[in-house]
């Protein structure tokens, strides 16, 4: 096949973005196929200019859209790509719409009764207004510390620990800083777990061996040093798990999926606390996929190679699209 594969973007993921598609784009060539890498820059432009963007992918049996964040993980690279109506990994522009939407994304789990962290989103007056964002946690019940986070976006950027009004006002400045709507959640003290599910050619929709996030211990949680720079964040896969625990985190992460109407492939992320059950704390509808990223990890764990992987990927996405 001819695999288009876009990477960059104008999110703050966009180096992780650039290292997902390096990835891909490599293992796309040795396994026979044509690549055409296609890269957005910082500023959210083609590097090949937008007309010669667009001739190139309809040239494409199949586009790997290796964004993560804003403008590539949110629907929009999606709809565009649906326009022209060209095949692509991954999920539509509803669930890749919703997924990056953490509020949104909770508010539908919710409502089908999947156990997520409690938490409130301030939007427009409000990010200004620590005052008010007190008030609210103590409606909902909730009681530092809590974590601050971009409504959108992933990597951890962004993201603070909270434990009293300064830090909180602070916390709100920096996460407005990148997004419109911010979320402050409950923290949960717990086990981090992460399932990587992934659909089949046939329409099979299954989960990998589930991992366990072991956090770089000089950092104050799983931060975007932890993720990207850190020699000491460890990554255990299978996770060490008792086995109801593992297959209820994996009946969640499929229902997850289904439930967000996602398609390809998709990272379910827990926190599962010593004292209660599970919670989901986010999706990742493009999860990072660098060889040593999570969700290649997991799959390996269950018998499939970073290649494997990325060849089921692009038969999916051309065999969805040939139905």
């Amino acid at each position: 096949m001819k695999v288009a594969v876009i990477s960059g973007g104008a999110s703050p993921e966009h180096d992780v973005s650039l290292a997902s598609g390096q990835g891909i784009a490599e293992v796309v060539a040795t396994l026979g196929h044509t690549v055409v890498p296609l890269k957005i820059d910082a500023q959210g432009n083609w590097a090949d200019g937008p007309h010669e963007a667009i001739g190139m992918l309809q040239d494409c049996d199949v586009v790997v859209p290796a964004l993560h964040g804003e403008g590539g993980e949110d629907g929009v690279l999606q709809g565009f790509l649906r326009q022209l109506k060209i095949p692509y990994v991954g999920s539509g522009v509803a669930a890749s719409a919703v997924g990056l939407d953490k509020h949104l994304t909770k508010t539908i789990l919710r409502a089908h009764g999947i156990l997520v962290s409690p938490g409130i989103a301030l939007r427009g007056a409000d990010l200004g207004d620590a005052e008010t964002a007190m008030q609210q946690l103590k409606a909902a019940g909730i009681e530092f510390p809590v974590f601050v986070k971009p409504g959108s976006g992933g990597s951890s950027f962004g993201v603070t620990r909270a434990t009293d009004l300064p830090t909180l006002t602070k916390a709100i400045a920096d996460a407005a800083a990148l997004d419109r709507q911010v979320l402050v959640e409950q923290e949960i003290r717990g086990r981090e777990v992460d399932l990587a599910v992934m659909e089949f050619p046939d329409g099979r929709i299954e989960a990998a061996p589930a991992l366990e996030v072991h956090a770089d211990p000089a950092e104050p949680f799983f931060t975007a040093a932890a993720k990207y720079t850190s020699s000491a964040t460890r990554f255990v896969v299978p996770a060490p798990l008792e086995p109801a625990l593992a297959a209820s985190l994996r009946r969640t992460a499929l229902e997850v999926f289904v439930t967000l109407g996602c398609a390809g492939l998709a990272r379910v992320d827990f926190f599962v606390p010593a004292d209660g059950p599970p919670v989901v704390n986010e999706i990742n509808t493009f999860p990072g996929f660098t060889q040593a990223s999570q969700f290649p990890q997991m799959w390996a764990a269950a018998g499939l190679s970073y290649s494997d992987v990325i060849q089921n990927l692009l038969e999916t996405a051309y065999a969805r699209a040939h139905e």
